[in-house]
């Protein structure tokens, strides 16, 4: 079960407000990059959303994507990205059957990681890549979200797993950490763009605090310059298949 449940509204918030623009694509495009050797053919974008980073993987590397989404209104959000059902635990793929798995601000969602670490390692080749692109817990400082809704910065302290949890995780199940580092990215040309599209639908850590903290939080928010650029950093986790 997903720390929120994505229903039809939540899907059209994210693919609205969570999207990253070019600008914001490219410090990833750059980092993931280095992880994606010419070899790959198979990609799998696990907890797809609505097929963004599937499309963009797709676009910059030239291979194969398939992408896994457990909810039904993300996979109707996906246009024409054509998804499939199943989730972390569960991975509608034969064993072996991909070079590189990715996950983008999913991980936080997985009720049991071992188990799914060890689903994540059946479809995963030997010597295949795992890729975590999240915000974890007491690694926050670099997300500008949080300065508005600290609370929910406490939210997500609790909820989320640390790095150290999810390598844990992952190595009883055969991998080992290749490397943990912030991503520099470009959420939105200015805070004022933000707030065009912000929605506290699509930001899980917002939906984990009480309607008083929200509105404190977006008071703030609203109260800040409009014309700051909004750079934020996310992390990225790889580890290795033995």
């Amino acid at each position: 079960m997903a720390i929120i449940d994505y229903d039809a509204r939540a899907a059209a918030a994210f693919a609205a407000g969570r999207h990253l623009a070019d600008d914001g694509l490219a410090a990833w495009r750059a980092r993931v990059g280095q992880y994606v050797p010419d070899s790959t053919r198979r990609l799998l974008d696990l907890g797809a959303g609505t097929g963004h980073w599937a499309a963009a993987f797709r676009r910059w590397f030239g291979v194969n994507v398939i992408g896994v989404e457990p909810s039904a209104a993300m996979r109707d959000a996906a246009g024409d990205e054509t998804l499939l059902a199943g989730d972390a635990g569960n991975i509608p793929l034969k064993s072996d059957f991909v070079d590189l798995v990715w996950l983008s601000t999913v991980v936080h969602h997985i009720p049991d990681l071992p188990a799914a670490a060890a689903e994540i390692r059946r479809v995963l080749r030997p010597g295949g890549l795992v890729l975590i692109r999240s915000a974890f817990a007491g690694r926050l400082d670099g997300i500008s979200l949080f300065r508005y809704f600290p609370e929910a910065a406490a939210a997500l302290d609790a909820r989320y797993p640390s790095a150290a949890n999810v390598s844990a995780s992952f190595g009883t199940n055969g991998f080992t950490t290749i490397a943990l580092e912030p991503v520099p990215q470009v959420t939105a040309p200015t805070l004022g763009a933000l707030l065009e599209t912000f929605d506290r639908a699509a930001h899980t850590p917002l939906m984990l605090i009480d309607d008083d903290a929200y509105a404190r939080g977006l008071a703030r928010l609203r109260a800040a310059d409009p014309a700051q650029p909004v750079i934020d950093a996310l992390d990225l986790l790889v580890l290795r298949a033995s």
